[in-house]
């Protein structure tokens, strides 16, 4: 099984901010894949599914982005999913809007959500789906930018969200250069 965890912040004041990027990705492969109802279990909200024979626990953690690896921790702790088997998909300021980058360890890059998952786990050797929303210019701005809602001209969005949820099988099939390639060749097609 794998654990993909989404980084965001619960409620509906948040549902359509930068920083809930992750969220989002997991409701469209949810909702593409047919993946059980969500419901509310190990601190977040979880729901099951497979993606070819590869079995998926999805899990949104509702304990807020800075105290996320307490909900991953309980899901992992659970399952006996090891670091290696769980993926985070995040928002990535230092990507342009709308590319995606996957990589495996590394530091935090001051996103807090990563930070405590790193904290809950022991470990930075869990995967991350980097998924661009884009710099501000200015260091001042990053929070403003952050946690403000996607704006209308970002019409870049609803098809990134598409095409992470089309390519996700990939992702299940552990190729990851794959993954990134189709969602890269979908976007361009529908810009």
């Amino acid at each position: 099984m794998l654990l993909w965890v989404g980084l965001g912040n619960p409620g509906p004041e948040y549902a359509k901010q930068r920083h809930n990027i992750g969220f989002m990705a997991l409701d469209a492969i949810a909702r593409r894949h047919g993946f059980s109802p969500w419901r509310s279990k190990y601190k977040g909200e979880v729901a099951e599914g497979s993606l070819g024979t590869q079995k998926i626990l999805l899990l949104k953690p509702m304990t807020y982005m800075n105290a996320s690896g307490n909900a991953v921790q309980a899901a992992a702790g659970f399952h006996k999913i090891p670091p290696a088997d769980i993926w985070a998909w995040h928002d990535e300021l230092d990507l342009a809007p709308g590319k995606v980058r996957i990589k495996k360890g590394g530091g935090a890059a001051g996103h807090n959500g990563l930070r405590d998952m790193q904290r809950a786990l022991a470990t930075p050797d869990y995967w991350r789906i980097r998924l661009g929303i884009g710099h501000p210019g200015h260091k001042d701005r990053v929070t403003g930018h952050v946690l403000g809602n996607f704006a209308k001209v970002e019409t870049w969005v609803e098809p990134l969200l598409d095409a992470l949820a089309d390519a996700a099988p990939l992702l299940a099939q552990g190729k990851p250069e794959d993954f990134m390639t189709r969602v890269a060749l979908l976007t361009q097609e529908k810009n």
